[in-house]
């Protein structure tokens, strides 16, 4: 549940009655959205809750101060010109460092007396140029001044609150990385010291303890029972043996109480081929379903490979998935095969895949310690993309970002697939290896990257491509 501060932006020679209807109309459709708010009572100021002076600002900052904990965003709604400063000095004041969204009514031009007259179309200019003079980022409506109870308006409220809760999140947010990086991937090495200075801690731990935990579990155990019938309940397990099954389900439960005891957002887990060796299955039906409740869960401990499906899931609210920017789709040179053995989850698939072993790695492990991959291929659908990486020559996180397709061409193959479209696609390809990004690519079934977009580089400061084609 998204919560805002509400600041209701006057300038005194206005009709206060501009006042108390913007305000009443704003926190209709806030509720009928949703979304909680915090707002100045109507009588704590002369216009209806309204700020104006610097005493107001102050009296407005307190409260917003008061609810800090609350709060993950800042609406400022302007029914008429608004006193700029106002606006600024309780943004200020209040030091929350929250996003910030724009609102402006529209005049109508039946209604242009003094009696009616907004102004809020110019009086907006006027409160974004004092934001600036402050250095206090803030968002826009896609329209410049428009009625509250507009679709437009309120899907820049859903947009606006994806953004609070992608910034929300990432500057807090809590991943595990379960083993160590496979020796041959240095391709997703990454800086712990970048993430934690943006907000985002690693918990590490090693699977030697992992798989301890494991050895201190009954076949019978009350949790493994438990999550064996929800692992059967999650998807179609054909000629997986009881073992193996068992198996996967002791990890799932070691997984849980991993993630429980570090109040994790989501995992990157070592697989190859030690999981393997050591313990006879591949971790990805476990993975799967994590990442199918919204605890993403990565492959080869690829954390920043993590970042970017976390904050996928907080823009979307739905599962995200890692994938190989993998083959050419034919000759067509806007598609191409995504890839991965695989660990996704069910919903991608339209909850159609299946358990098998992983054709690749049984070819050294042997196949009787591959079971619990994910295969199937992924329904159609429009996608976002998103590759974050930690870039320690300049000290910075950076990323590149995009929306395509999932298309329904056909493909013979294994694991967990699927075609995608992008367009302009090979001067993403280019951009993508000559900036030496990873192989690696996040994706979600839905289209936020103007979510991402605003979230990252307006509020946490991320050097961010947006590939629009």
């Amino acid at each position: 549940m998204t919560t805002l501060g509400v600041l209701i932006a006057n300038r005194g020679f206005f009709p206060g009655e501009l006042c108390r209807e913007g305000r009443n109309r704003m926190l209709k459709v806030l509720e009928e959205e949703g979304i909680q708010y915090v707002v100045l009572p109507a009588d704590a100021t002369p216009y209806y809750g309204a700020v104006v002076t610097y005493e107001e600002s102050k009296k407005c900052a307190e409260l917003f101060k008061q609810h800090r904990e609350e709060i993950d965003g800042i609406l400022v709604t302007l029914p008429n010109f608004g006193e700029e400063r106002g606006i600024a000095d309780t943004i200020r004041l209040a030091g929350l460092d929250v996003p910030v969204l724009m609102h402006a009514y529209p005049d109508d031009p039946r209604k242009m007396d003094l009696a009616n007259r907004r102004d809020s179309f110019c009086g907006k200019m006027s409160a974004c140029n004092n934001l600036s003079q402050y250095n206090i980022p803030y968002s826009l409506t896609m329209l410049h001044t428009i009625d509250p109870e507009d679709a437009s308006f309120r899907q820049d409220l859903r947009d606006f609150a994806g953004v609070c809760r992608v910034v929300k999140g990432l500057r807090k947010a809590r991943f595990g990385q379960v083993g160590a990086r496979p020796a041959a991937f240095i391709t997703v090495r990454y800086s712990e010291r970048l993430l934690e200075e943006a907000g985002i801690s690693v918990e590490s731990v090693d699977l030697s303890e992992i798989f301890a935990a494991i050895g201190k579990m009954a076949d019978d155990d009350p949790k493994v029972v438990a999550k064996l019938a929800e692992i059967k309940a999650y998807l179609n397990v054909k000629d997986t043996p009881q073992q193996a099954l068992i198996k996967q389900a002791k990890l799932g439960v070691a997984m849980d109480d991993f993630i429980a005891t570090h109040e994790l957002n989501g995992t990157a887990v070592q697989c190859w081929t030690s999981m393997e060796e050591n313990y006879g299955v591949v971790p990805c039906t476990m993975m799967s379903m994590l990442s199918n409740k919204l605890i993403p869960s990565a492959c080869e401990t690829d954390i920043t490979g993590l970042v970017g499906m976390y904050a996928m899931v907080l823009a979307s609210g739905q599962p995200a998935a890692l994938l190989d920017w993998n083959n050419n789709y034919g000759d067509d040179p806007d598609k191409a095969v995504v890839f991965h053995c695989s660990n996704l989850p069910q919903q991608l698939f339209g909850n159609k895949a299946s358990m098998d072993y992983q054709a690749i790695i049984a070819g050294s492990v042997g196949k009787e310690n591959a079971y619990g991959t994910i295969v199937g291929q992924i329904q159609p659908t429009t996608i976002t993309y998103c590759r974050v990486s930690t870039d320690d020559y300049n000290g910075t996180i950076r990323a590149y970002i995009g929306e395509a397709e999932i298309t329904d061409d056909p493909l013979n193959t294994f694991g967990g697939y699927g075609v995608i479209r992008v367009p302009a696609f090979q001067d993403l390809l280019q951009f993508i290896c000559e900036e030496g990004y990873e192989h690696h690519v996040a994706i979600c079934p839905a289209p936020v990257a103007d979510i991402l977009y605003e979230a990252m580089t307006k509020y946490l400061g991320w050097d961010v491509y947006y590939h629009q084609g």
